[in-house]
């Protein structure tokens, strides 16, 4: 290896003495701060703060852990392998109802032609009741079941008449596509991929059947040891949904680069989604305890929940 001259070298030797006063503060500050763990879904919440500038000057410092879906989220929080993370209102039910100790602390709510259920472009199912004798692919103790269900119900067709293939949205995806199932029911942004990418369409959506609401929830310890932190994640996931309503193209655009979905896939999913911070209030509680109600008859939850015990109010976020 050539040495630098004796000269030169102690310049350089006196640079990086003179650089490092200059970033040992800084990587000392960074490792002071308190730590909160976050789960995240495909983009989702880190590509909000990021694109959003919710992300800067941050009292903490997020550790984020990415899942494919919520069902292995919810397992880390319920392990406080995580602090938080971001899941469907029904997943976040399910796993309460089995004793999780956590709790949701924050709503956001989408439009409910962000859940459909899908049938390819080749097939000849113009209504649910051609269905009858198929198979329909949704995750199981989700929104995917949930939607199956409650649509059978609604066109009065007995569940027995169609059979649940229970898979998660990549499993589903590639039986989808190949044929092995002839629906699915799924939500965004999974229903632009299918929609813009494979030629899919929309067989029924969830108007009038769903809630479609996702929660941030956390596990009890976060309560008692990271309030102030959870508190500001909460805040800065308000103020990012409502400067994306009107940044939808920025917003496909950053999750697009941390994902890898196409960017116009993306700009429909959010567009359609419309996704707003709502407050937990009163008529939420009772909304989703009627949702429960049914999650119970349909199979979708083991047990009754009292959706009221399942919400941290004291947050008083206002939507």
């Amino acid at each position: 290896m050539t040495q630098l001259p004796l000269a030169p070298r102690r310049r350089a030797l006196l640079a990086a003495l003179a650089a490092a006063p200059l970033a040992t503060p800084a990587l000392l500050r960074a490792q002071g701060l308190p730590v909160l763990r976050v789960g995240n879904q495909k983009g989702g919440l880190r590509s909000l703060l990021d694109v959003s500038g919710q992300a800067r000057d941050l009292p903490y410092r997020i550790e984020w852990s990415e899942f494919p879906a919520a069902a292995p989220l919810l397992e880390a929080l319920n392990a406080h392998a995580i602090d938080a993370g971001s899941q469907g209102d029904l997943a976040f039910l399910s796993v309460f109802a089995n004793g999780a100790p956590i709790k949701a602390v924050g709503a956001t709510r989408h439009d409910p032609k962000s859940q459909a259920i899908l049938v390819r472009g080749d097939s000849k199912a113009g209504s649910l009741a051609d269905l009858r004798g198929k198979r329909i692919a949704g995750n199981r103790g989700g929104w995917g079941q949930y939607l199956v269900r409650a649509a059978l119900k609604r066109e009065g067709i007995a569940p027995e008449e169609i059979t649940l293939v229970p898979l998660g949205p990549v499993d589903a995806a590639l039986a989808f596509r190949s044929g092995a199932v002839d629906a699915w029911a799924i939500w965004e942004p999974y229903i632009s991929i299918e929609l813009a990418g494979f030629g899919a369409r929309v067989l029924v959506d969830g108007t009038g059947l769903t809630p479609t609401v996702n929660f941030i929830s956390v596990h009890d310890a976060v309560l008692r040891d990271k309030r102030a932190l959870v508190q500001d994640l909460l805040l800065r996931q308000q103020r990012g949904f409502a400067w994306a309503l009107d940044h939808i193209p920025e917003f496909a655009r950053s999750t697009s680069d941390l994902t890898r979905i196409p960017e116009p896939m993306l700009r429909r999913a959010y567009e359609v989604q419309r996704t707003r911070s709502v407050p937990i209030d009163a008529p939420l509680v009772a909304e989703l305890q009627a949702a429960s109600d049914l999650a119970v008859e349909f199979g979708v939850f083991s047990r009754p929940v009292r959706v009221q015990d399942a919400l941290d109010t004291s947050f008083g976020l206002t939507g």
